[in-house]
């Protein structure tokens, strides 16, 4: 059994609990949809229409907490791809819905494209680090009424793992939805395996809920369809600065969430997801990797397991506008912090400059930290096999383990086999060219983009698709 790092003792813990209900119970959040509102008084909150001032009785909140269940199931295009939270942690995601790319022939920033987010897909599906296809970037060439089809179907095109984003409204959503019953061959198919998974940020900190997006998350819910959603407080802007005040307000916001959905449908699976950061209050600046996001992220972790949830979010992104030490660093620590502390899914993948750009090295450097963190988890893995008692007799003092079975049995499963790290002598490395991660990382990506990709939708399903929605953007990976 896995023992994790922690902050507090369980009584600590506990006031947290309770503070972030006297919150909701006497300050309130804003919601401003109005179903919400509807469904909160019905369950019963104190609602006020004229203001959409909503205050949750702790005695409503508790009710909904009996039903919240410990696992959340991340469904595939192909079964061999679906995973649950917590079995299979680390779960790492990419990071998602960044404005640009860098191209990874000019090395400039631009729009990201479709075409783009075809290839993100390819590269992301044959990665074995990542368990989840978080759609990376938007779509600059979106044809009218088809922003969001024109990210789902590239990605679903091109990716057989998880496929995971957000529409703009419901009709978009809709259109989601249609895709995905055209895939599986029809709405029952798709409604015994939806493999697309749905994140939405309902809650716009300080305490106070949207208007789509909770929208989006009543509609999946009801349906019964995989959603969740992350809560995103900054200290000094959008919460107290402090990382305990930080952390209560998130934490309120995350059982109003909760709320929410437990009455719409008790038993439906959650994520306790998080992004909460701390400002930068000499410039204002917003920075998800400094080393706060990583202590915010094990401090929410210790709720979720009060709250017997799986755990996780935005962890393990950077400031850095190139894949350099800075992103090495912000990335590695973030996230080591978050695995630490028992955090099961890691939305890390891929995204420079406070997720504004993608950077195809970047992904396939963190695709190296995402192995690394997967062997982390393994540990020492302890048996009497494993300490190697008779082997250690036989081989004796000044003898050596190079040349055994043993070694060459173990050597693989034991050693996490890097792709990507130098680890030869200097002389060598200058032999080798002399290059850095970044180099090397993109030289990897583009031999995968180069590649056929297996995961692309047979002739028949593609033309199907193409008629079913005219005008649709191309959707393939082409290098």
């Amino acid at each position: 059994m896995h023992q994790f790092a922690s902050y507090f003792s369980q009584k600590e813990i506990e006031r947290v609990h309770e503070a972030s209900l006297e919150v909701l119970e006497n300050t309130g959040m804003y919601v401003r949809n109005e179903r919400a509102r509807e469904i909160f008084a019905k369950g019963g909150c104190q609602v006020d229409n004229q203001t959409t001032l909503v205050k949750f009785p702790r005695k409503v909140i508790e009710e909904c907490r009996k039903s919240f269940v410990p696992k959340y199931k991340f469904t595939a295009q192909d079964p061999d791809f679906d995973i649950t939270l917590p079995d299979d942690r680390p779960i790492i995601v990419t990071g998602s819905s960044a404005p640009n790319i860098i191209d990874p022939k000019t090395g400039e920033e631009r729009r990201a494209t479709s075409t783009d987010i075809a290839n993100i897909a390819h590269l992301i599906n044959e990665l074995p680090g990542f368990d989840v296809f978080s759609i990376s970037t938007l779509a600059d060439d979106a044809p009218e009424g088809q922003f969001s089809l024109s990210r789902f179907y590239p990605s679903l095109k091109n990716c057989k793992k998880p496929v995971r984003s957000n529409t703009p409204n419901i009709r978009d959503l809709e259109m989601v939805l249609e895709l995905g019953e055209l895939i599986a061959g029809s709405k029952e198919a798709y409604m015994e395996r939806p493999f697309i998974n749905h994140h939405y940020c309902p809650v716009v900190s300080p305490l106070t809920f949207d208007v789509e997006s909770t929208e989006a998350i009543i509609y999946l819910t009801e349906k019964g369809l995989p959603v969740y959603g992350t809560i995103v407080p900054n200290a000094g802007m959008t919460s107290p600065m402090t990382m305990m005040g930080t952390l209560v307000v998130g934490n309120a916001e995350f059982l109003a969430l909760s709320t929410l959905i437990q009455l719409i449908r008790p038993g439906a699976p959650m994520i306790y997801a998080v992004l909460s950061t701390v400002a930068d209050m000499r410039t204002g600046a917003y920075v998800p990797g400094a080393i706060e996001t990583g202590i915010l992220q094990m401090a929410h972790t210790e709720m979720a397991r009060f709250y017997n949830i799986p755990s996780g979010g935005y962890i393990g992104l950077t400031n850095s506008h190139c894949n350099d030490a800075q992103s090495g660093y912000e990335t590695g620590m973030n996230t080591m912090l978050a695995l630490m502390g028992g955090a099961d899914l890691f939305n890390m993948g891929g995204l420079l400059g406070s997720l504004m750009a993608f950077d195809f090295g970047k992904a396939y450097t963190d695709n190296e930290i995402a192995m690394m963190l997967k062997r982390a988890c393994r540990g020492m893995e302890f048996s009497e096999e494993n300490l190697c008692l008779d082997l250690i007799h036989e081989i004796g003092p000044g003898g050596s383990y190079m040349d055994k079975l043993h070694t060459v049995k173990h050597m693989r499963k034991t050693m996490y086999l890097s792709k990507l790290a130098y680890r030869l002598l200097r002389d060598q490395w200058i032999r080798d060219g002399a290059t850095d991660t970044q180099t090397r990382a993109l030289e990897k990506a583009i031999e995968i983009l180069k590649q056929e990709n297996p995961a692309r939708f047979p002739e028949e399903l593609d033309a199907k698709i193409r008629s079913h929605f005219p005008g649709l953007v191309p959707g393939d990976a082409i290098f």
